[in-house]
């Protein structure tokens, strides 16, 4: 009884696979943990994996995917904490992204990191991140130009550039290099950019 308890208790063998793959992969890399380990991670077995994900790229793609989600979600959170204020979504978006510094292992971003990796144009989780940071980029700019800044697509990539940077130097500097500065200089950034005219009255800023 205690045994069907236990196991009535656990996640499904799908969520414990992912969740395993997520710490060996980020931990690790992607390309250097074999199927076996993941198995063993997640209490499993290789057929089982295989039950679930056709390949460890399809595996990879589906890990790579989670974050991607949890990453759209970020902003959701921004429009319902501040509903019809552009400018504050974007500033509590670069807040949470500077937090990232703090509650980073040390390996940086995992999506950048996957593409490092991944060269091959045509793998799944290749696919994953392209996809989700031209979404991130998009998404950005439409944002600063509903904040009524006057160049929004120039504005939106020198921000993208900045958390882009930020993460990737976690791993070469570590959380006290420039990433610990990234909202800092974002806010800077959003200050000094210019906004759009209203009635012949420049926009403050927030």
């Amino acid at each position: 009884m205690t045994r069907m308890k236990r196991l009535q208790g656990e996640p499904p063998p799908r969520e414990r696979l992912l969740r395993a793959a997520r710490e060996l992969f980020y931990r690790d890399g992607i390309n250097a943990v074999s199927v076996d380990a993941i198995a063993a991670a997640a209490g499993t077995n290789k057929m089982t994996l295989y039950r679930h994900f056709s390949s460890k790229d399809e595996l990879a793609a589906a890990y790579l995917q989670t974050l991607a989600d949890e990453g759209d979600a970020l902003w959701d959170t921004a429009r319902s904490l501040h509903p019809g204020d552009a400018q504050a979504q974007l500033r509590y978006l670069m807040r949470r992204v500077s937090e990232f510094a703090a509650e980073s292992a040390g390996r940086g971003c995992a999506l950048a990191n996957a593409a490092v990796e991944l060269a091959e144009p045509r793998h799944p989780a290749r696919r994953v991140v392209e996809a989700h940071k031209r979404r991130q980029r998009e998404r950005l700019a439409a944002l600063v130009r509903e904040a009524g800044y006057a160049r929004p697509e120039r504005v939106a990539d020198e921000l993208f550039l900045l958390v882009e940077g930020a993460r990737v130097c976690l791993q070469s500097v570590g959380p006290e290099g420039p990433g610990a500065r990234l909202y800092a200089l974002a806010e800077r950034l959003l200050d000094a950019a210019p906004l759009r005219k209203a009635g012949g009255k420049r926009l403050k800023s927030a």
